[in-house]
């Protein structure tokens, strides 16, 4: 049976648990606020299902709960950070207050971090940078998933990325993607729907296409776009992971893995919008170019064009009212969390007991 349960609850109930694993008050609720959100933006590969994940490294002591990130290098404009296997979250909102930061004294800034962990939805930090008036990148490394273009073994990660741009009265435009058919976390959603996954998302351990979830956790994710989802894929680990000090290609550790350092890297890269461009131009183009987008006439079957980041805006305005409904599996998670840590679930709620 679906489980539906309020935003603010179910904020409450992943930052309560998180806090019982060590993780300090703030930090514990910065986590929860990046798994909530991906829900309400109608991603929930990168939502709840993942809280067990965090909590099981905390656990093993291969995340700290307690982040200590390190200053490796300080130019000014460009910052390097080590962040000691705390959690991505933790060391990845910093590093925006820092990169918007120095782009608004640099005019552009460059931020790495080393040695982190997997932050969630790279959108979450980019749209916090759009919103303070920069135009920024964030790209991230994974553990393998797919193989590389004429390969047969996971060598290569999703290795996502992300831009965010004010969109003047439109809020912000953003791209969020892996550069695989689609995100590993999708794979896991289906799987814990007991739902198979479309053609073309990946192959098994054999390297046949398969439409089974659990054949494809343990096989490939496919690269988008063929050979250029494989190219883009090792060009962002050239970013996120060589070029900052990090892990890279196989030596990177997912998070669902309990155990073992994470390494995972991530660059951020903010352009002060003022040091380019009237930002009140800026928007006034920016609004010109989202009009021209979405008057495009819509093809057969489409009600609407959209632009990058607009369905997560419309999805959360309408989850923040009807609720966020949960896979059992899920919520068999989130109950042996409860258990284990005496935080009570979320209670279940219909849409006339949320707020407006």
């Amino acid at each position: 049976m679906p489980h539906t349960v309020g935003a603010a609850d179910l904020l409450g109930f992943a930052a309560a648990t998180t806090e019982a694993h060590g993780v300090p008050a703030e930090d514990a609720r910065l986590l929860a606020d990046t798994l909530v959100t991906a829900e309400l933006w109608g991603h929930p590969s990168h939502g709840m299902l993942r809280l067990p994940w965090y909590l099981d490294r905390l656990a093993s002591g291969a995340t700290a709960a307690v982040a200590a990130p390190r200053t490796v290098s300080d130019n000014g404009a460009v910052l390097v950070v080590d962040g000691q296997d705390g959690l991505g979250q933790v060391l990845t909102a910093p590093a925006v207050a820092q990169g918007v930061e120095r782009a608004h004294r640099h005019g552009i800034s460059a931020v790495a971090v080393r040695n982190s962990g997997h932050f969630g939805t790279a959108a979450y930090f980019t749209r916090g940078a759009a919103e303070q008036g920069c135009v920024a990148l964030l790209a991230t490394n994974a553990s393998p998933a797919m193989a590389p273009w004429g390969g047969r073994e996971k060598r290569i990660g999703t290795n996502p990325w992300s831009i965010a741009a004010p969109g003047g009265r439109y809020g912000t435009v953003v791209l969020d993607i892996a550069n695989t058919a689609v995100a590993r976390g999708k794979i896991h959603h289906a799987k814990e729907r007991g739902e198979p996954i479309p053609e073309g998302w990946a192959a098994d351990a054999d390297g046949v296409p398969t439409t089974d979830p659990a054949r494809a956790i343990e096989g490939l994710i496919l690269p988008m776009a063929g050979h250029k989802g494989y190219a883009m894929s090792f060009m962002f680990d050239v970013l996120a992971g060589v070029l900052t000090g990090s892990a890279f290609g196989s030596s990177v550790v997912g998070p669902y893995r309990p155990t073992g350092r994470s390494g995972v890297g991530h660059l951020l890269i903010c352009v002060d919008i003022a040091a380019m461009a009237d930002p009140a131009e800026f928007e006034a183009r920016m609004e010109a170019l989202i009009e021209e987008t979405k008057s495009t006439p819509s093809a057969p079957g489409t009600a609407e064009v959209f632009v990058p980041g607009e369905p997560e805006a419309r999805t959360a305005q309408r989850l923040r009212t009807e609720g966020i409904t949960l896979a059992d599996d899920t919520w068999a998670a989130l109950t042996h969390i409860a258990d284990a840590t005496a935080v009570p679930l979320p209670r279940p709620v219909n849409s006339q007991e949320l707020p407006a």
